[in-house]
């Protein structure tokens, strides 16, 4: 330091620094500790040097309280009113603004980065789950913090007291505590078993990071720019470590073992719930075929049922025809009617013709192939939907699926005897499906009657001599005014019509 005397004594010219390395450093004019009045005796006009990252204190005592000046770095001026708001308030400018005052000079350095390691002896950690078993550990690692408000330093620290040796062992003190509280807790609180501690380093110490920053800027006053955990000691030859170390792996086998039980279950409760699918997907379609084949088989007698109803119907006009002698349609009265005898004889030649017809339309019916549609194929196809296999569906399910556009020809199926998947336009057996169109339906039935009982009416009437044109408008405008005749009423309305 350069160190000036004026010749009034004791007052010193240049006011600064020169320490290399320090965090807090006591300006003093003989560079001795003494607590002489003229050691703090101050004047103005003396030059005051401040390096950047520093910031000079100047403490004044009074009776009733202490006050301070703070000037940041960079600064170097000689000591004035206008730089000293504090000090301007308390010294008068007696002698020209020469008049000492009394002030302690602090140099409080903001740059300087302070690491301190620490060494935590071996203390005992418990897993929560094996409380009879502790197991010894010891932490090493390094603290780095500075001073960053350093208003709130001095309010926690007597600059005048401050040593940097007794200020590191109380950081690393409180650091010691702090670290043993969080890892003593760590395995209740985060879960991380202890025979594990050390390959979770890193996670711990982001844990106690979180923990000390806050505290240490609460009691101490400084920032914590880091904390370095560098490594974690198990006593890996306690009993209890040994101990606590076979419990815990029978447990992790007994844990996988049980796991695995548990998903070789579920994997053999979907695969019987796949199967009971599959069987009742083939339940439903045997009771569709059945249901089918009983509807072909129906449809197959209608042809003989309705030969049955047309004998009733010939039975009962036979049985009339004893009474035909008797009707009177030419008003004589007489008993013997022979228009009467005619109709009867003519009708008799129709009926036969008729049971004829319907023997040789019974016996076509038999021996021709039916007009109903052939019954579906009965397949079971999966599909393959995003990658995952479906259950197996019926030609039914892939008509409609084929309609919504969830089946395409390029949808790759699957079935029991395939070798591969293939695209379902590829395989013969389904691709009728993109393309499928209905045969036309049958004749009506009630059609087809009409027709035949129109023929048997018009072969009566010309036996009886009626002319065919008029017969065939006779015939047309009854059956247009009626569809459900009888050949008996038939052939009545029309001689009447005739």
């Amino acid at each position: 330091m350069g160190i000036f005397k004026s010749k009034e004594g004791g007052f010193m010219d240049v006011i600064r620094c020169d320490e290399s390395e320090y965090l807090i450093h006591k300006w003093r004019p003989s560079g001795e500790a003494n607590s002489t009045k003229r050691e703090n005796a101050i004047r103005y006009g003396s030059s005051l040097r401040v390096k950047d990252g520093e910031v000079a204190v100047f403490v004044y005592h009074q009776k009733d309280e202490t006050m301070q000046d703070f000037i940041v770095g960079p600064h170097d001026q000689t000591i004035k009113t206008a730089n000293f708001p504090i000090l301007t308030s308390i010294v008068g400018l007696a002698w020209g603004g020469n008049s000492p005052f009394q002030a302690e000079i602090y140099f409080i350095s903001l740059a300087q980065i302070i690491q301190t390691k620490f060494v935590i002896p071996y203390f005992d950690v418990f897993d929560p789950r094996f409380l009879d078993f502790p197991v010894p550990m010891a932490v090493r690692g390094t603290i780095t913090f500075n001073i960053a408000d350093y208003k709130e330093f001095i309010k926690l620290h007597r600059l005048i007291d401050f040593k940097l040796e007794d200020f590191q062992k109380q950081i690393k003190d409180a650091v010691a505590k702090y670290v043993k509280g969080v890892i003593v807790n760590i395995p209740a609180e985060h879960g991380i078993p202890v025979v594990q501690i050390e390959r979770r380093i890193l996670d711990i110490n982001e844990i106690i990071l979180s923990h000390l920053k806050t505290r240490l800027e609460n009691d101490f006053g400084v920032n914590l720019r880091g904390l370095d955990i560098s490594s974690i000691d198990i006593d890996k030859d306690s009993d209890s470590y040994h101990q606590l170390r076979k419990l815990t792996a029978t447990q992790t086998a007994k844990t996988i073992e049980l796991q695995s039980e548990i998903n070789l279950k579920n994997m053999q409760d979907m695969q019987l719930l796949n199967t009971k699918n599959v069987e009742e997907t083939l339940r439903i379609q045997r009771e569709e075929a059945q249901r089918l084949q009983r509807l072909q088989s129906e449809q197959g007698f209608i042809g003989a049922h309705a030969l049955n109803q047309q004998t009733e119907i010939l039975k009962k006009a036979a049985d009339s025809l004893g009474n035909m002698g008797t009707m009177d349609f030419g008003g004589t009265g007489n008993g013997m009617n022979p228009a009467a005898m005619m109709t009867g004889m003519m009708m008799g030649g129709a009926m036969g013709g008729q049971m004829a017809n319907m023997a040789n339309q019974m016996g076509n019916t038999m021996t021709q192939p039916k007009n109903t549609p052939p019954p579906p194929p009965q397949i079971q196809y999966c599909i393959s939907v995003n990658g995952q296999t479906s259950t197996p569906y019926g030609w039914k399910e892939l008509q409609q699926m084929a309609k919504s556009g969830q089946l395409t020809k390029d949808t790759y199926v699957w079935k029991q005897g395939m070798e591969n998947w293939e695209p379902a336009g590829s395989v013969q057996e389904i691709s009728s499906i993109f393309g499928m169109a209905p045969p036309p339906p049958p004749p009506s039935p009630q059609a087809k009657d009409n027709t035949i009982l129109r023929e048997q009416a018009k072969s009566g009437l010309v036996s009886l001599s009626y002319k065919k044109p008029d017969i065939d408008k006779v015939l047309d405008l009854l059956l247009s005014e009626k569809d459900d005749y009888t050949l008996e009423e038939l052939i009545k309305d029309a001689i009447k019509k005739l």
